[in-house]
C-alpha cells in the first residue's frame, strides 16, 4: 500500500535578504507518521519547519520561492488563507509558550477566535484535547487555575492541547523536549507515538536518539541542504551519504 504525502515541498529555496538559507529542498511528509529534521545547529531544520505553515512570512526581508503542498493544495498560492492554513498546519515551539490565562482558556483559544461560544462544544474540546496531549490527569481539577503554575513539561503537553484543539492535519513540533528534563520529554515521546495514528507530525530535534526511537523517517540538513531522506532505520543504520555517516556518529554537529 502506497502512502500518501500529507505535505511535500518542492525546490523550496528561502532568502534572508541575500544570504540564502534553504537550497532547493524537496520532501515528502507521509500521513501517519513521524517526520524528523535533523542535523547541526543553523543547518535550515527549524527554517524549513517554518516553511510548512508560512511562520517565515512574519519575518522581514524574507524570498521564499518553489512549492509547498498540503493536502494537494500550494499554500503559496496568492488566495492561501493563512489563518485557516496555521488551523490545519499547527506549531508546537521550543520553550513551552501558554498565554497567561486559565488551563482552560488556553485550550480553547483557537476556538473562541473561530467563533464557538458553546460551553458543551468548549468543554468536550478541552477534555479530548487534554487527553489527547496526556495531561489530563495531571490538570483536571485545576483548569480554572493559570496554565503558568504548571510545570514545563505540562505546560509544553498543554500548548500541544491548545494546537489538538482545533482538529489540525499536520503538527509541526519545533524541538518541543530541548527545554525539558528526561522525565517529561519520555512522556511527550510516548504522546507524539500516539498522536500520529490520527496525525502527520514533522518535528527537529536535535537528540539523535530521540529521532531514532520516535521517527519513521529521518531527513539531515546541512548548510541549507536537504543531503539525505530515508527511513530512520536506514539513516541511522545504512546511510547512503557520508556526510549523514560523519554526523550521525558524531564526527560533527
Amino acid at each position: 500500500m502506497t502512502k500518501k504525502a500529507a505535505l511535500s515541498a518542492s525546490d523550496v529555496h528561502l532568502f534572508y535578504g541575500q544570504k540564502e538559507a534553504l537550497k532547493g529542498i524537496t520532501l515528502d511528509c507521509y500521513e501517519n507518521e513521524i517526520t524528523a529534521l535533523i542535523g547541526p545547529s543553523g543547518c535550515g531544520k527549524s527554517t524549513f519547519l517554518r516553511t510548512l505553515n508560512r511562520m517565515n512570512d512574519l519575518i522581514p526581508g524574507v524570498t521564499i520561492t518553489g512549492n509547498v503542498k498540503v493536502n494537494e493544495q500550494n499554500i503559496y498560492a496568492p488566495n492561501t488563507d493563512t489563518v485557516e492554513l496555521r488551523k490545519k498546519v499547527g506549531m508546537v515551539f521550543q520553550q513551552p509558550n501558554p498565554f497567561p490565562f486559565s488551563i482552560y482558556e488556553n485550550v480553547v483559544f483557537g476556538l473562541r477566535l473561530a467563533g464557538i461560544k458553546d460551553r458543551a462544544v468548549l468543554d468536550q474540546a478541552v477534555e479530548k484535547s487534554l487527553k489527547a496531549a496526556a495531561v489530563w490527569d495531571d490538570v483536571k481539577d485545576k483548569l480554572n487555575e493559570s496554565a503558568l503554575a504548571l510545570s514545563g513539561g505540562q505546560q509544553q503537553r498543554v500548548c500541544i492541547a491548545r494546537v489538538l484543539a482545533v482538529k489540525p492535519d499536520i503538527i509541526l513540533m519545533d524541538e518541543p523536549t530541548s527545554a525539558l528534563d528526561p522525565v517529561s520529554s519520555a512522556k511527550i515521546e510516548n504522546m507524539m507515538m500516539e498522536l500520529k495514528q490520527d496525525y502527520t507530525i514533522v518535528t527537529v530535534t536535535h537528540n539523535m536518539q530521540q529521532a531514532s526511537r520516535i521517527s519513521d523517517r529521518t531527513a539531515f540538513f546541512l548548510n541549507g541542504e536537504l543531503i539525505e531522506v530515508d527511513k530512520t532505520k536506514n539513516i541511522f543504520l545504512d546511510p547512503k551519504n557520508q556526510q549523514t555517516e560523519d554526523y550521525i556518529s558524531g564526527k560533527f554537529g
